[in-house]
This record gives structure tokens, C-alpha cells and sequence, in this order.
């Protein structure tokens, strides 16, 4: 049975947060605050709910919403893999009294990655947005100013190359097959293992491509030809594995390692049409030399990932999602994009206004972002809206009176704020993660972004009234 909180606390409970009352960060005291809200403890207990539905009302307690939500964030705060999280819990009493563990048992890492795969995306986004209300009904937020900007959140793979995309491929669907031959026996077609054979092509691919001097390209296109015709044969065999399990040829002696059966084949049946799209990609490429094929793959374990080039020079080409960032006052991010397919940066600036003007009941006064949002379009529809000033450069303009309004004090001050979106771009990476997403799949970047996202503004919320708090009032 789950539970909004704990309905009551014990004598550990209280001597831990006695002791620890001075060790807090500034920031935490806040932070306690607002995560202490009804609406966001009641969206996570909702998300756990949805689970079992019954555990409402049945089954022994288990750990209350309140503590799933405060564990989740401090993972995303400290940028912790679960296994960390459990340890640090379990070592650190401010930490206990902060996910309000208290003197009870830490949860395992097991355990917290099925909560986290409980609260979705769509939970997170809820979470988010009451946070946002919350920071305005604390003056935290006006809504005077918006500045926006994109980045790239990487997948977690490896750099792609053809041969290294076939080998991936080979290898999974070689391992899905023994393990079915484990389960059903030796019956119907025998698994030739052809694992060794890819590795070699792979090593004599990988010796070819770095030798020094001139690019032996006969050599090069030999090797691929024999790597693509072992994966071929593979294939061939996946093929022939999902035919007989679904005509009952290979088949397992009860009910459950049927079921695992049909489950590898269904994960056969998912890996094998990305393998074959990673095989006409590498043919388009070594023998055509069409390095545009279509529907063009860079991983067989996060297919969804795009090729991104944002003119970086440390960094010229990206391999993620594209994720908007959008701040009003005191760094507050109110609302975050993971986008399915690359937008044009230009097409999301209005969008944008008109977020900031639902989110924060009024249209802001100035709005800054670089070069890439500026449009003749964008200008005219954001002051139609309401916006005075326009703080967005025009890289291209030949207009002496363009280049006169870019000099004034006012348009340099909304640029010099501008590039604080760099600023928290590069927190969010370097403190919380945004850097690579260590989810898997679209909807685990979502959720990746979004507990970003939440636990930057959560210390941002509890800085502001720390800072707040601390000056001396007027009365």
C-alpha cells in the first residue's frame, strides 16, 4: 500500500533532523518548502498509483510519494547513478533527513529505478509547472524578461561508424539466439555462431581505415563486403529462429519460459530491420558513395537519435536531441522541449511568448536570444503581442539603422543578459547531467530532461530565498 507521507515518524526520524539542522545547505531549507507542496507529493502518488491500482488500499506500506519525489530529485541534483544515490543515502544524515528516509532502511538502486520509470514524463512536466507557479506566488518570478535558447542532450552511445553499427547489430541478435537455443534445446536450425568471423572483419576494417598514409579504399570496400555478408548470414538465421518459434517448432517446456521465448522473439523481430537499415546505409556509403542514405541510423540501441550540427568548433557534430531551455528572472527555467526531430530556432520563438505569457500571466517586456531566433517575421509577431523591446541580433542586416538600433545601451544590456542561457546551459550539463542522458529510449530523455530541469530550478528557487531572506527589511 502507498501513501502520500508517512503518517508518523520515529524517534530516529526526530534525532536525525536535530543533528543535522545546521549541516543543511542554504539552498535545502527551501527546497524542503516546496517539495513539501500537496499538488507535487499528490502527482508522483498518482504516477506510483497508476502501477497497481489496488495498492491504494491494499498490500503492507510501502515507501510513501513523498519520499520517491525527494529521492528522484536528489539523484538529478548530485547527477548520481542510483547505485550512488543508495549509497550516499544510506552514509549521509543529511541526506536521510532530506529524502526524509530518516532512520529507516535505504531503499535499493533496483527499487528506485522502477519508481523512476513509474514517474513519466508527463508527471515530471506537472511537477515542473507547480514549481513554476510556486516561484511566482513567491516573487521569485515576474515575468518581466525571457530569454531563450537550444541545446543538444546526447544519447548514450558510442561514435557511429558502419562497421561498428553491423558489429553492434550481429552481436545482440547472435546473443538473442543463444539464448533461445538455451531455452528451447537444440531443434529446428542450429545457431552458427559467427561472432569471432564480424570481430576479425571489424579488426582488419578498423587497421585499414587508420593505416597512415593514402586510404587503401579496395582493401576497405573488401572488408566491408565480407563483414556484410557474414551479417547476411546471421540474419538469415534470426529469420529462420522467429519462424519456428511462432510455428511452434521451437518451443519450451512451461508456461513462463514460453513466454521468455516469445519475448525473444519479439526482440529478434525489433533488431532486425534496423540491422538490415544499418546494411543499406553502409552500401549506400562504401559503394555509392552516398553519405545521405534515408532513414539514416547512427544506433541500433537509440534509433530515435539525430545527427545534429550546431557550428561548434570543439564540437562540430552531436548525436542527441534537441532540448529548448526557456528562463525568466533569477534563472528560473519555466518550460523545457524535448523535440522529436530538429525545429528550425527561428520557428520557436512566438511559440515561446505565448508559453511565458500562459505560464506567468503576462507577456514579458524584453526577450533576448541569439541570432538563430531572429526573423523580420518573429520581430513583427512578438511586439504585436505585447513585447517592447526585441532583443535578437540580425547577423545579416545591411540597414545602417538596424545597426544603429544593435549599438544602443539598451539592445547590448539585453545581449549581455542573453548569454546567462549559456551560462545555465552549462550548469545544467556540468551539474545535472544534461550533458549525455543516461535514459533510454525517447521517453527516458524526456524524463531525463525534465528531473534536470526540476532539480536546477528547485536550488535556484531555495538561492533566491535564502538570498532574500538574508537582507535586511525595509520596515
Amino acid at each position: 500500500m502507498i501513501e502520500m507521507r508517512r503518517a508518523q515518524l520515529s524517534f530516529g526520524d526526530g534525532l536525525i533532523a536535530g543533528e543535522v539542522s545546521d549541516l543543511r545547505e542554504g539552498w535545502m531549507a527551501y527546497a524542503d518548502r516546496v517539495l513539501a507542496d500537496e499538488h507535487i507529493v499528490a502527482a508522483v502518488y498518482e504516477a506510483l498509483a497508476r502501477r497497481h491500482p489496488k495498492s491504494r488500499s491494499r498490500g503492507r506500506l510501502g515507501a510513501p510519494a513523498e519520499m520517491v519525489l525527494r529521492l528522484l530529485i536528489l539523484k538529478h541534483v548530485r547527477n548520481w547513478s542510483y547505485q550512488v544515490l543508495e549509497r550516499e543515502v544510506r552514509a549521509n544524515l543529511v541526506y536521510r533527513d532530506f529524502t526524509r528516509v530518516g532512520g529507516g532502511k535505504t531503499p535499493d538502486a533496483k527499487t528506485m529505478g522502477r519508481w523512476g520509470l513509474a514517474v513519466g514524463p508527463e508527471t515530471i512536466k506537472r511537477i515542473h509547472d507547480r514549481m513554476v507557479q510556486i516561484a511566482r506566488e513567491q516573487d521569485v518570478l515576474q515575468g518581466r524578461r525571457m530569454r531563450v535558447d537550444t541545446t543538444v542532450v546526447e544519447t548514450n552511445i558510442h561514435h557511429p561508424t558502419d562497421s561498428t553499427l553491423l558489429g553492434d547489430g550481429v552481436r545482440v541478435l547472435i546473443r538473442t539466439m543463444k539464448q533461445i537455443t538455451k531455452i528451447a534445446g537444440v531443434v529446428g536450425t542450429k545457431l552458427r555462431d559467427r561472432s569471432r568471423s564480424v570481430k576479425l572483419r571489424l579488426l582488419d576494417i578498423s587497421r585499414t581505415a587508420r593505416a597512415r598514409g593514402p586510404l587503401n579504399q579496395g582493401k576497405l570496400k573488401e572488408g566491408y563486403r565480407k563483414l556484410l555478408n557474414s551479417t547476411s548470414r546471421v540474419m538469415g538465421q534470426a529469420k529462420r529462429f522467429c519462424t519456428e518459434i511462432a510455428d511452434g517448432m521451437k518451443r519450451a517446456k512451461g508456461v513462463l519460459k514460453q513466454l521468455a521465448l516469445e519475448g525473444l522473439r519479439q526482440e529478434l523481430e525489433a533488431m532486425l530491420p534496423l540491422v538490415r537499415q544499418v546494411m543499406r546505409q553502409t552500401r549506400e556509403r562504401i559503394f555509392r558513395g552516398n553519405t545521405r542514405a534515408e532513414g539514416k541510423l547512427v544506433s541500433v540501441f537509440e534509433p530515435s537519435t539525430e545527427i545534429i550540427r550546431k557550428g561548434k568548433a570543439g564540437k562540430p557534430t552531436e548525436f542527441g536531441k534537441m532540448v529548448k531551455l526557456q528562463e525568466a528572472e533569477n534563472q528560473i527555467v519555466i518550460d523545457y522541449e524535448v523535440y522529436d526531430q530538429r525545429p528550425s530556432d527561428s520557428d520557436l520563438l512566438v511559440p515561446a511568448i505565448d508559453i511565458h505569457h500562459v505560464k506567468l500571466g503576462r507577456t514579458p517586456r524584453l526577450v533576448a536570444a541569439d541570432a538563430a531566433f531572429y526573423s523580420a517575421k518573429n520581430e513583427v509577431a512578438a511586439k504585436a503581442r505585447g513585447v517592447k523591446r526585441v532583443c535578437i541580433p540580425n547577423r545579416n542586416t545591411k540597414s545602417a539603422e538596424r545597426k544603429r538600433e544593435q549599438r544602443k545601451r539598451w539592445f547590448r544590456n539585453g545581449q549581455k543578459w542573453r548569454t546567462g542561457c549559456e551560462g545555465r546551459i552549462s550548469v545544467a550539463k556540468r551539474r545535472h547531467g544534461l550533458d549525455r542522458c543516461r535514459y533510454k529510449g525517447s521517453v527516458g530523455m524526456t524524463r531525463w530532461v525534465g528531473l534536470g530541469v526540476v532539480a536546477d530550478n528547485l536550488i535556484n528557487i531555495g538561492r533566491a530565498l535564502e538570498k532574500r531572506s538574508r537582507q535586511p527589511s525595509s520596515s
